[in-house]
């Protein structure tokens, strides 16, 4: 487990270069229409084997969205601390305990047992899609669960956050258990997918040696 270095930095970035990771379960588990194959998956290899190749990771788009949630993320965490009572701790990275080139970066470590997630959403519908019907729960089950998976963790609170809400209604908190099925699910695909991932390198490779003709 690294807890010294700052998530979302160069260095943490550099970290997840190439690692299958909890941000990205969705991407691997997405199946295509009518059994095709998933055009998401199929990027998501890409993208590892190009991040391998130049120890660079591929951020992608970030939306206005995704940036107010890192400045928010520490006010959701202290109204979560206060509500709760716990005890919250940080964490960068934390390997996959027998996978190579996996694991997950949580966004707070809650005591012994559990973990907390913090969604920060712009839009009042969707935060009150939060509180009504526990949707952010659904919406990051995966990433949630592949936060277990790496951890050893037994349980994640995904709290959406909105400071405009009114009082006594800012947090919307969904406790996702372990689900061992799908985490069992999760590592066949990993090891199906970094499978592909060093295939995919090797052409890449072969293309890059033939030079540019």
């Amino acid at each position: 487990m690294l807890d010294n270095i700052e998530q979302n930095s160069d260095e943490w970035l550099e970290l997840k270069a190439g690692k299958f990771s909890a941000s990205r379960a969705k991407d691997l588990m997405a199946k295509g229409q009518g059994g095709a194959p998933s055009k998401t998956r199929a990027n998501l290899i890409a993208s590892l084997a190009v991040e391998r190749m130049t120890g660079k990771y591929s951020e992608g788009f970030k939306s206005w969205e995704m940036e107010r949630g890192n400045e928010v993320e520490d006010e959701a965490a202290d109204a979560y601390t206060f509500l709760r009572g716990v005890v919250l701790e940080k964490v960068a990275f934390v390997p996959h305990p027998k996978i190579k080139n996996c694991g997950a970066s949580p966004d707070r470590l809650v005591g012994d047992d559990g973990l907390a997630e913090f969604k920060c959403p712009s839009a009042s519908a969707r935060h009150g899609d939060a509180l009504l019907r526990g949707s952010h729960g659904v919406e990051h089950n995966k990433q949630a669960q592949f936060q277990m998976m790496c951890t050893g963790r037994k349980w994640v609170d995904v709290v959406s956050y909105c400071p405009s809400f009114p009082e006594g209604l800012e947090l919307a908190i969904v406790r996702l258990e372990r689900d061992e099925k799908m985490i069992g699910l999760m590592e066949q695909e990993i090891e199906k997918a970094e499978v592909e991932v060093l295939e995919m390198m090797e052409k890449f490779k072969a293309i890059q040696a033939k030079g540019i003709k």
